[in-house]
């Protein structure tokens, strides 16, 4: 019996990322000795400090449904975390906790889009940014930014995409998937363009905000441009600096109607995230903050070991980033040297040749990439390299 789907599900497609993690543990599983690179979690523990919490809570007994839109301590810590790093003010009203920043954006997008509302999405993006538009009846727009301007937009390019249709400006810095990073300089810059298009929404994800190393200081968008901050939702989250993925505790900062909006719509799909994982969150937010500090100089050493590496592989050439713990390689004329007819090809002969699964570039709309995840070893690093080199020379 075949069963009648929904349009808006077959608009979509599954996720890339998760697709080829997926398949490198069934390789795995038949005992194929498979390097994964593409999942984006770091190889860290949760610290101590903050996984005691989560187990206190469930000795103390805190196990049972909180407010939809998170506990008011943790959202205490948001809203101190906002004003300490990013100079940012808010109310407990203007606060959501969400079962991870990928639930914070659904949310977003599900409260604020109507039919044929566009969203401005720059790439290359993260692969669930024009997927969840789809999901919520918008059209995904794409900004074109190359390796020749660093893979990032300029105000022109912005300007330019707005239309009469626009609702949502979405930007992610530093970048899933190619760790580039906007300066304060080149956030006022499009902050300037926005200012002149009232009825646009923004949308900032800072989930990598502290995986940083760029020349200057970390600026979130509304930090730069505060004129924004009556339509500017700021995205964050605990899973990639404190080593929580699996925890899900994501979390975001905006004005109170359309917060209040997304709590409404969490309400009916997913009610309040995990009660224990809100407690860790907190110590996690307002605890010793040098935990974070390590797990970046580790990601920095990486990032630098793998950057060179690929630079020196047959066909690749690969820009250092600012910051998260991707690399994002343009491998066309190392696809041209194998034969390879798009980037899923050569994905594909890297996990069957290499025994090395990455994740082709057209799922982050940049053709003839690959992203590589370094939240791994150093040793796991160096073999993959080695294993790519026999294939790429």
């Amino acid at each position: 019996m075949s069963i009648a789907l929904s349009h808006r599900v077959k608009r979509i497609k599954p996720s890339p990322t998760l697709a080829v993690t997926a398949r490198a543990a069934r390789l795995r599983a038949e005992g194929q000795d498979i390097i994964g690179l593409g999942a984006g979690e770091p190889d860290f523990d949760t610290p101590a400090h903050i996984a005691e919490a989560g187990i206190a809570a469930i000795k103390g007994g805190f196990t049972r449904y909180t407010n939809v839109d998170g506990t008011p301590e943790l959202k205490d810590a948001i809203i101190a975390k906002f004003r300490r790093d990013n100079e940012l003010s808010y109310g407990r009203s203007q606060i959501l906790v969400s079962a991870g920043a990928k639930h914070t954006i659904f949310n977003l997008m599900m409260a604020l889009l109507d039919p044929t509302d566009e969203v401005v999405i720059p790439a290359p993006y993260w692969v669930s940014y024009p997927d969840m538009a789809l999901l919520a009846d918008g059209i995904p727009v794409f900004i074109d930014a190359g390796a020749e301007q660093g893979y990032k937009i300029n105000a022109a390019q912005l300007e330019s995409a707005i239309t009469p249709r626009t609702r949502l400006f979405i930007l992610n810095s530093p970048s899933n998937p190619t760790g580039a990073g906007y300066t304060r300089g080149e956030l006022e810059a499009l902050g300037a363009v926005l200012a002149r298009h009232p009825r646009v929404i923004i949308g900032t994800d800072d989930m990598y905000e502290h995986i940083w190393w760029g020349p200057e200081p970390f600026c979130s968008l509304v930090t730069a441009c505060p004129s924004l901050y009556d339509r500017t939702v700021t995205i964050n989250g605990v899973s990639k600096s404190y080593a929580m993925t699996g925890w899900r505790i994501g979390y975001c900062g905006g004005p109170a109607e359309l917060i209040g909006a997304m709590a409404t719509i969490q309400g009916q799909s997913t009610s309040n995230p995990t009660s224990i994982s809100q407690k860790a969150a907190t110590i996690a937010l307002n605890g010793d903050q040098r935990c974070v500090g390590e797990m970046t100089q580790a990601f920095k050493a990486r990032h630098d070991f793998i950057v060179k590496g690929l630079n020196s592989l047959r066909g690749v050439s690969c820009l250092p980033g600012f910051g998260t713990f991707y690399a994002f390689a343009n491998v066309a004329q190392a696809m041209a040297n194998l034969g390879c007819f798009d980037d899923n090809d050569f994905a594909e002969r890297l996990i069957t040749e290499a025994l090395v699964a990455v994740v082709p570039g057209s799922g982050f709309g940049a053709p003839r990439h690959m992203r590589l995840s370094f939240a791994c070893s150093m040793a796991t690093l160096e073999k993959a390299l080695e294993r790519m080199r026999k294939v790429l020379g």
